[in-house]
């Protein structure tokens, strides 16, 4: 599909998302406004060519209210779907605006991410069909890779820009997590499953921070973290539980969630502008840390 035709679907999109509503006169205004129109007015058979593209290609449904001719997005689908949507279509778009670069891609400067693009289709297709893989997988806290782990696949997730696979490891009889780049020899499986009713991908991690899931009791955590550091978790939420209160010269920010690793790790990466107020546990979780760390330059 050509380019600037994807440029079109995203920009039909966010036009409507941010309107609300919108006649196709008033969307047609708007467009020959933009440069995307290239001078040329949105004709109601091109739109409506559009709009099947969009539906198709990101799932997304632009619907019209008869009684008043306005066009707007249908986001019945619930929030996983919206935000799905969303990521999907800001990867695209940012897709396009890099790949028009390439006489200034000496300026811009990516980060080196672990792909993730050879083993995800395999287990997206399992998903799709509730079919076993089997893949060796090299754990950083082994020496050796572990051959032939068989997986049933409940759900994908992304964290800091890493994907990762949850489902029940065969052998141990575990639901476990296992990150797409540490794998190998990936193979679809014909063995199918039966995907368990007790297992809700949006309820799995929801009291938790990263990856990493425990048994444990959801406890609140306060911390108290100095203004400029502040502005930062405002903008990108620590998790869905947050909330904030404004005092002189801090913030304090309360969530229900369970003590995991990488909660620990993520708070001690601000260094001192956040202190743990509560709970106890984990205060002296990052204070054994800290003490350890120490250790290191005092030898």
């Amino acid at each position: 599909m050509a380019r600037n035709l994807v440029t079109k679907y995203v920009w039909l999109v966010d036009t409507i998302s941010r309107y609300g509503r919108i006649t196709l006169k008033d969307l047609n205004d708007v467009w020959l406004s933009s440069d995307i129109s290239e001078g040329k007015p949105l004709a109601r058979r091109t739109f409506f060519h559009y709009r099947d593209g969009i539906e198709e290609m990101f799932d997304v449904d632009i619907r019209c209210d008869k009684s008043t001719f306005e066009y707007y997005i249908d986001d019945t689908g619930g929030e996983n779907n919206a935000r799905l949507r969303s990521w999907l279509m800001d990867s695209v778009s940012m897709s396009g605006v890099l790949s028009s670069a390439h006489d200034i891609i000496e300026r811009i400067m990516l980060e080196n991410v672990p792909s993730a693009r050879e083993h995800l289709p395999v287990i997206i297709e399992a998903l799709k069909q509730n079919r076993r893989i089997r893949f060796s997988y090299k754990s950083y806290t082994r020496s050796l890779p572990t051959d032939d782990i068989v997986l049933e696949p409940y759900f994908v997730k992304i964290f800091k820009q890493l994907w990762y696979v949850i489902g029940l490891n065969v052998k141990d009889g575990l639901v476990k997590t296992y990150s797409l780049d540490r794998m190998n020899n990936l193979n679809l499986l014909k063995d199918t499953f039966a995907m368990p009713v007790n297992i809700n991908p949006s309820e799995f991690f929801k009291d938790c921070f990263g990856i990493i899931t425990n048994q444990n009791s959801p406890k609140r955590i306060v911390l108290r973290i100095e203004p400029t550091q502040a502005k930062y978790f405002r903008a990108l939420p620590l998790h869905s539980s947050q909330q904030e209160e404004v005092h002189d010269n801090y913030s304090v920010f309360s969530y229900k969630m369970r003590i995991t690793y990488d909660l620990k790790e993520e708070i001690m990466s601000h260094g001192a502008s956040i202190e743990v107020v509560e709970p106890k546990e984990l205060k002296m979780l990052i204070v054994n840390e800290l003490q350890q760390a120490l250790k290191q330059y005092q030898n």
